[in-house]
């Protein structure tokens, strides 16, 4: 499977990109991104038409990028502006410019047909920017030594919280429950209900419940790598995700996952919540205590990925927490056939 190139995908936060050039490969893309003295992002083919160095070995003058090799200077749409020593520029001297939009403080890129790149294609994750909800970003985007399929995979069963992440936001039960699957024109949704049972840690911390809750979790993968992730709790019959605010943990956890390669992946990440929205100390839990939660992730699907290269012919079983994933993975292999 290749990957589906008609689509946005997180390139950095926007705070990443600045005047100093940026390295990251995307899609197997080496891109150079950085931003201009009048706040604009832009992102290159990150080589440089005359000998091919990297133009992230370069430096940004003035409205430019000049290659760090012979000084050829590139603008923001990867046209070659100046060759030193010269006052003519060959013929077709420039370099790939992909499109950009900005959007609840991500960079996103378009590495497909840059006619087709529309800004409203971008994810709306209007909880960043909301009034009614406190955004906590997560912090540097992980590399993962994963494919980014392995976890989409891992964000729509979530059963995986017993075990993974037992002394933070699992509870031994979690699988016991069902869940159910939904599917629209470019989304797989899964939802389950863990209803009366013992909080989980964190979530008890946070929310100072002395009894059992109604946990929820609904994930939302859409194509091409975005899944949003509903979760809380509620005291018990309290009414779940319909209960008063004041007494409930409520969030959106916002997933990113962006292939660099076929088995590696910049993930992004952030989280939105609509309690304690002026309390410092819970933006810390959520910047500190999830960045571990989700360490344990990046473990985990690395050592995944480690064995899956080790054997590629190995056979495997699927389970009925399977569902939501691989009817992604079927949606998505779908449209990059399409696209192809």
């Amino acid at each position: 499977m290749t990957f589906l190139k008609n689509c946005w995908y997180a390139a950095a936060w926007d705070d990443e990109v600045t005047g100093t050039p940026l390295a990251r490969t995307i899609l197997d893309e080496p891109v150079v991104l950085f931003r201009t003295p009048d706040g604009r992002a832009a992102a290159l083919e990150d080589r440089c038409c005359h000998r091919s160095l990297p133009l992230s070995m370069g430096r940004l003058v003035g409205e430019t990028l000049r290659c760090g090799y012979h000084g050829l200077r590139f603008d923001a749409h990867g046209r070659c502006v100046q060759v030193p020593g010269q006052s003519t520029i060959p013929p077709g001297a420039g370099v790939r410019a992909f499109p950009l939009a900005e959007r609840h403080g991500w960079v996103w890129i378009w590495t497909g047909d840059a006619e087709a790149a529309d800004p409203a294609l971008v994810p709306d994750w209007w909880w960043m920017d909301h009034p009614g909800w406190r955004p906590v970003r997560g912090g540097a985007p992980f590399h993962v030594e994963a494919s980014y399929l392995l976890l989409n995979d891992n964000l729509l069963d979530l059963s995986h919280v017993a075990y993974v992440h037992a002394g933070s936001i699992g509870t031994g039960n979690v699988a016991d429950f069902p869940i159910e699957t939904g599917r629209g024109e470019d989304f797989v949704t899964m939802s389950r209900l863990v209803a009366d049972s013992p909080a989980p840690p964190l979530y008890g911390e946070m929310g100072g419940f002395d009894g059992n809750v109604d946990r929820w979790q609904v994930a939302v993968s859409t194509l091409p790598a975005y899944n949003t992730v509903h979760a809380g709790c509620a005291p018990a019959g309290a009414g779940g995700a319909d209960a008063p605010t004041e007494r409930k943990v409520e969030f959106f956890n916002l997933n990113a996952m962006t292939p660099e390669t076929a088995t590696t992946t910049h993930y992004f990440y952030a989280h939105a919540r609509s309690f304690a929205l002026e309390d410092k100390a819970m933006d810390a839990r959520f910047r500190v205590d999830f960045r571990r939660v989700f360490g344990e992730d990046v473990s985990i699907l690395a050592a995944q990925q480690a064995n899956i290269d080790r054997r590629p012919g190995a056979s495997s079983i699927d389970i009925n927490v399977d569902g939501p994933g691989l009817a992604f993975r079927r949606m998505l292999a779908q449209r990059i056939e399409a696209e192809a």
